[in-house]
């Protein structure tokens, strides 16, 4: 088993934060959400073009059928996005059971199944915002299928959040290992380094530590976190 333990620093212990590094990391994130966006988007204009063509009349069910599917994964993006880059602010919540919905929306219809074991009960906006990211990242792991399993508990004034990832050929990306290690990408693709390091930067910024565990089939990651967010 390999694992990792990455204590996120202040900014002024890693030094201070640069407006070329605020740049181009929203860069990444707005190319990574044209990239998300631009499938369904795709998929209802097609859909439009079709219902609107009077000698596609044979096909304006199918049409419909895309168009409704293709408005509903658009939906479950854009409330995903809402929470996982939106805004940390410290007297927003979010209950379990949104948090849930927000996830399995987003990730329904992959290989990959959920086993959510978070307990009920709200949730600030940046732990809210740690945990879908989690989720994510935990998912992305398991490229062929599997389950991936979410828990969280509190434990001597933290927040502990857990996601193991089992299944055939479970991995982290090297990419994804950069950033959840708060490397910079290097060589590589950025729409699979800049949700880990978003996820990196989302813990630093709350003071927690994000430890990392792979094994042949299995991916571990747990972020520790004080239970009063910084705003």
């Amino acid at each position: 088993m390999t694992s990792q333990a990455f204590a996120p620093q202040s900014d002024d212990a890693a030094g201070t934060t640069t407006d070329h590094d605020e740049t181009g990391l929203a860069t990444q994130i707005v190319a990574k959400l044209c990239h998300d966006f631009i499938s369904p988007a795709g998929a209802m204009s097609s859909a439009l073009d079709l219902m609107t063509d009077p000698d596609s009349a044979d096909m304006h069910a199918d049409a419909l059928d895309l168009m409704q599917q293709s408005a509903a994964k658009m939906v479950a993006m854009v409330r995903y996005a809402r929470v996982a880059y939106g805004a940390a602010t410290s007297n927003q919540n979010f209950s379990g059971d949104e948090l849930k919905t927000t996830v399995t929306d987003l990730l329904a219809g992959g290989r990959a199944s959920i086993d959510w074991q978070i307990p009920g009960g709200d949730y600030a906006k940046p732990h809210a915002r740690i945990l879908v990211n989690l989720a994510y990242v935990a998912v992305g792991a398991l490229p062929t299928g599997g389950t991936a399993t979410l828990s969280a508990q509190r434990a001597d004034g933290h927040l502990i959040l857990t996601t193991v990832s089992e299944g055939p050929r479970a991995r982290l990306k090297p990419e994804a290992v950069q950033g959840l290690s708060g490397a910079e990408l290097t060589d590589g693709l950025p729409g699979q380094w800049i949700q880990p390091h978003w996820l990196w930067r989302s813990v630093r910024g709350q003071g927690g530590t994000l430890q990392v565990s792979t094994d042949e089939n299995r991916v571990e990651l747990v972020a520790r976190l004080p239970l009063s967010t910084n705003g």
